[in-house]
Parts: structure tokens; C-alpha cells; sequence
């Protein structure tokens, strides 16, 4: 059972990094808008091309053409391409993607080990790969003469902004990138704003566990689970250790969280099984039910979403605070 933990909390992991009808006829447009928003074909300066950058590898990369078809290895690559409308150019992604709905449409390339044969046969004018991808894979895509360009492993959300820039750059999509971007920062403002006014004697102590007993681990500083509860005033129990860290039953009884946020689904009613810890009876959080499971996707993958699960975890720790959000 431990291996197995030890590996669904891998599994998790690797996701998270490569691993998110009207009655009238003005309803009906506006919901076939709201469905189509992420796959429509973007607006694009076919000027701007041949345009000519540096991938996070430090590789100068030359597009010649506005891409027509596209590759994307890591999910959070795959979701920003969707949100600057290029849900149509994409033509394969990798197996860890799942979303939108759309990319279980696309072709598989792989997951940790890519099918380079696969990649070469789908003709690409353009792969967005990742740091975590295989080197020898990308090397071999390298070598066969495709265009490949190494966006940068967004680790806080400025870091995401400048993903969203670099493929917005190579794609011919810049106006779709910015709106994006200022989508991001105003609502991330928005929050901000109102966690501004929590007194500090009501801000929340706040426990993410992201792996269940036996292996129990979370989010510390240099995360984005961190940096979002540092936006919205709440306390990160681990925010003293860096990154993801192993905690002991014994360290989160005595640090005494008010709430307390799940984000996996691979076991079975993970809230109810954390309710039934027998040494964690006396946890503020679980006295007073105060546990939720949000989606890991929204709060972990470097993407676009990363402003909506802000607001998803103001919501579920501040509940009277953010309620009109």
C-alpha cells in the first residue's frame, strides 16, 4: 500500500506539472460563444513572421510562419495554447492532458517517454515542448527538423506570464496573450482587494494536502499553492519549508489548521476519509467541517486557471468574504 501511495503521489505530480442553454436566441449565441471561446481561430499579424526568439533552453528558435499546425508535450502548454484560440492548430498533445474537453480529440504523444514516430507523422510546424520533457526526445525532434520551442517551467505567476508571452509570441497570437494576462492580473487584483480587509485576528491557518496517509505531503513556500493563499490573506501551515515536503501526522495536529484543502481524487471520498483520521478528532478544520477538495489542476498547473483557482480557494476559506466574487 505504501508503494502504491508513493506512486499515485508521482502520478499526481507529474500531472500537475506536465503534468483544469438560453431560451432565447441572444442565450443560444451567447453559450455557443462561451463553447467555442477556447478553439475559434485567434486573430494574427502574419507580418510579424519570420519571427525569431529564445526558448527557456537558451536555443535561438527561427518561425518562419504563423503555425498551422502544432504540438504540444505538457498540458500546461496545451491549456494556454486552447486559451489564445488555437484549439484548432493543436494536433496532438500528451497523454497527461485533460483539458479542455476538446484534446481528447487529439492525437496522443505520449506521456514521460514521447512516440517520436507519432510527433513526425502528425508534420508539425511547431512543438511546444518543457523543460521535465525527455532530452533525448526533444533532441531526436530536434534532429528530424522540427521546429521546437522549449517554453520555461512557470513555477510563480509571473513566471506564467511569461509562458503565456513566449507562445502568444511564436504563434501570432500577442493581442490574445495580453488579454489573457490582464484577465489573470485583474482578478487576482480583485482578490487581493478584499483580502486586504480581513482583520489579521480572522485571517485562516490553512493545511493543502495534496497525497493521503500513509505519505502525507503538501505545498510549501515556492509553490503555487502558497503564493495563491499568500494573495487571499490566508496561512499556509508549511509555508516555512520550500516546495513540496512530507509532513507527520503529529506536525499537522500540533500546528492545529482551521481549514484544511484536498486536492487529489484518486482515492475514495478523500474528505470523508480525512474526517475519520482517529488522531485528527481535535483539528479545528475537522471539528468544524471545514475540509474541501478543489481540483488540483486549477491551483498547481502553470496556466491560465491558476486566477480561477485563486478564487476558488478564497471561496472555500472565506466563504462570507468572497461570496459576491
Amino acid at each position: 500500500m505504501k508503494n502504491l501511495h508513493v506512486l499515485l503521489f508521482s502520478l499526481l505530480l507529474v500531472t500537475g506539472i506536465l503534468a483544469g442553454c438560453g431560451d432565447t436566441e441572444d442565450d443560444a449565441t451567447d453559450q455557443t460563444e462561451t463553447e467555442t471561446e477556447q478553439t475559434e481561430q485567434p486573430s494574427s499579424d502574419e507580418s510579424a513572421f519570420p519571427v525569431t526568439m529564445e526558448g527557456s533552453d537558451g536555443e535561438e528558435v527561427t518561425i518562419e510562419e504563423k503555425p498551422e499546425a502544432i504540438v504540444s508535450l505538457i498540458p500546461s502548454n496545451t491549456e494556454i495554447a486552447f486559451a489564445l484560440g488555437l484549439g484548432n492548430n493543436i494536433v496532438g498533445v500528451s497523454d497527461h492532458d485533460n483539458y479542455p474537453e476538446e484534446v481528447q480529440e487529439k492525437e496522443k504523444i505520449g506521456g514521460l517517454e514521447l512516440n517520436i514516430e507519432m510527433i513526425l507523422s502528425l508534420e508539425p510546424d511547431l512543438v511546444l515542448a518543457h523543460p521535465t520533457n525527455s532530452p533525448e526526445g526533444i533532441d531526436q525532434l530536434k534532429e528530424s527538423g522540427l521546429t521546437v520551442l522549449m517554453v520555461n517551467d512557470a513555477t510563480n505567476f509571473d513566471e506564467v506570464y511569461e509562458s503565456i508571452e513566449m507562445m502568444a509570441e511564436a504563434t501570432g497570437t500577442k493581442e490574445e496573450g495580453e488579454n489573457i494576462i490582464t484577465s489573470m492580473q485583474d482578478k487576482l487584483s480583485e482578490l487581493e482587494e478584499k483580502a486586504a480587509g480581513i482583520p489579521e485576528e480572522e485571517v485562516k491557518s490553512v493545511y493543502i494536502e495534496i497525497s493521503p496517509e500513509p505519505e502525507i505531503f503538501t505545498p510549501g513556500n515556492n509553490t503555487f499553492e502558497n503564493e495563491i493563499l499568500t494573495k487571499i490573506n490566508a496561512e499556509n501551515i508549511a509555508a516555512d519549508q520550500e516546495g513540496w515536503i512530507e509532513l507527520s501526522e503529529e506536525a499537522i495536529v500540533e500546528q492545529n489548521p482551521e481549514v484544511i484543502i484536498l486536492s487529489y481524487d484518486f482515492v475514495e471520498d478523500p474528505v470523508g476519509q480525512l474526517m475519520g483520521r482517529d488522531a485528527w478528532q481535535d483539528i479545528e478544520a475537522v471539528k468544524n467541517e471545514q475540509v474541501i477538495q478543489v481540483d488540483t489542476d486549477i491551483i498547481s498547473r502553470p496556466g491560465p486557471r491558476l486566477a480561477e483557482g485563486a478564487e476558488t480557494l478564497a471561496k472555500a476559506i472565506y466563504p462570507d468574504v468572497f461570496e459576491e466574487q
